[in-house]
């Protein structure tokens, strides 16, 4: 079968739990840390209890797909009920699984706080284990590569150097961590490469809380290969550099946000699907903007997704100022 993308990342089953815990910060000359507190040795009583698909794999495949886009999965799922829950959630997305199944499904638990800040328990499960002889040839005008560790990872990246297919890449803090100089074969290969602040500090060596701007990153990201680079600041909005313009998006000034889970996901994959569909950079901004906010407006990674013909007219009712930034 043939894509118009395959989607290669992580896939879990996730428990959102609902608490009124209280979220503490802590303060440092050289850090900042916020926490959420639990009275330690007490029964916690949990307030709501939801249980949906998750992991970058399953949420950017499902935002293609619903954007219109011949999609596919690969990743490794486990031998267990969470794994057909998995795979039944992404047949009734139009999904196609090409991947493999065994050991023991990913899952989550995502702490909520009282003011829905929010920390996650994390196991890896079979989704660090994805070994070359998993994967079936396949075909894809594109591939779009998230977070995944350990073996998996390096599964990927022997895939990728022998394939000729555009790639986009949203990596994860560790592998943003990793830098230039030890993914330097897989970042020659990428032609977008999307990341929140944060990791793109990590990325080139910066520190992260010397609060450098985003406009001031971009001369150095503009030495590495890519041919477009997306930039997301939380609250601040986002940035892109497509080697003409650097573009500036502010966030709706009236965003009521419920829960972030998912929301860099459907960015990065939104962002994306719109270059493939053949818009112009500005328009995968504004775009990619507006998935994301319907996701922070709702709780759960997939269940506000727009399909294209919404996300079209959402969009063009909406005003938003594109900026274009001087270098």
């Amino acid at each position: 079968m043939t894509f118009d993308v395959v989607t290669i990342g992580s896939a879990t089953v996730d428990h959102f739990a609902d608490t009124d815990s209280e979220l503490i910060r802590i303060d440092t000359r050289t850090s900042h840390s916020e926490l959420i507190a639990f009275p330690l040795g007490s029964k916690l009583l949990i307030k709501e209890l939801r249980t949906t698909t998750g992991g970058g794999g399953t949420n950017t495949a499902v935002a293609f797909s619903r954007l219109g886009l011949n999609t596919g999965f690969l990743g490794k799922i486990g031998d267990d009920a969470n794994g057909d829950f998995v795979l039944n959630k992404l047949h009734e997305e139009h999904v196609s699984f090409i991947g493999a199944r065994g050991g023991q499904t990913g899952f989550s638990v995502i702490l909520n706080s009282i003011k829905d800040d929010r920390s996650i328990l994390a196991y890896k499960g079979a989704n660090d284990h994805l070994e070359a002889a998993d994967i079936q040839p396949f075909q894809t005008r594109w591939v779009y590569l998230s977070s995944m560790l350990e073996q998996s990872f390096q599964t990927v990246c022997d895939l990728i150097s022998g394939n000729g297919f555009k790639l986009a890449f949203n990596p994860s803090n560790y592998q943003a961590e990793l830098g230039y100089a030890k993914l330097a074969k897989l970042i020659d290969r990428v032609e977008i490469l999307v990341m929140n602040k944060e990791e793109a500090c990590k990325f080139l060596g910066l520190n992260f809380f010397k609060s450098p701007s985003v406009p001031d990153l971009i001369p150095e990201l503009a030495k590495l290969p890519p041919a477009i680079f997306a930039i997301t600041d939380g609250a601040e909005g986002a940035y892109v550099y497509d080697r003409e313009h650097l573009y500036y998006a502010r966030p709706l000034p009236d965003l009521q946000v419920v829960e972030t889970t998912g929301a860099g996901d459907a960015f990065a994959a939104t962002f994306t699907a719109t270059i493939i569909l053949g818009e112009n950079t500005a328009t995968a901004l504004h775009y990619a903007m507006t998935n994301s906010e319907s996701v922070l407006q709702h709780k759960g990674a997939k269940e506000k997704l727009l399909p294209l013909a919404e996300l079209r007219d959402i969009a063009a009712r909406t005003r938003r100022d594109i900026e274009t930034l001087n270098l």
